[in-house]
């Protein structure tokens, strides 16, 4: 990749308790976490999760709805969750990831095969939730 290439720098995903969320996308996902304990003693207003060198997921708790107000409208989106991010990643990652899941009991989806994306068809992805109702599929191309 080039430096002037077009990337997701970050999603901003509305959750109930952003705490609680940072501890699933660290424990579940295998997620860095970025700020809790900032978020928890108040000097910033959300925590964020690493998935790259390049890209967050910022954890908004709705309560911040009432301050979005870059565009016309921006508050009405608090609890209504993006159709879903899709995380790509190389096939131990993706299986430790499922394993993870699996081993907290949430719900995976069937694997799906050769599911178009940004690098062509993945060889297999799934679908699961978060605790907030935030859809994810992972994905492997290798």
């Amino acid at each position: 990749m080039t430096d002037n290439t077009t990337r997701i720098d970050h999603v901003v995903l509305w959750v109930r308790d952003p705490i609680a969320a940072a501890d699933f996308y660290e424990k579940a996902v295998g997620l860095e976490p970025m700020g809790v304990t900032e978020y928890a003693a108040g000097t910033v207003t959300f925590p964020s999760v690493r998935l790259n060198d390049e890209t967050i997921l910022d954890l908004a708790p709705h309560s911040l709805a009432e301050r979005m107000r870059m565009v016309p409208g921006a508050a009405a989106s608090a609890g209504h969750p993006v159709n879903h991010v899709c995380l790509s990643m190389p096939r131990h990652d993706f299986e430790a990831l499922r394993s993870r899941l699996e081993e907290r009991s949430v719900p995976v989806s069937d694997f799906s095969h050769d599911s178009s994306g940004a690098r062509g068809p993945a060889r297999r992805s799934f679908y699961f939730r978060d605790p907030d109702g935030n859809v994810f599929e992972a994905r492997h191309y290798d």
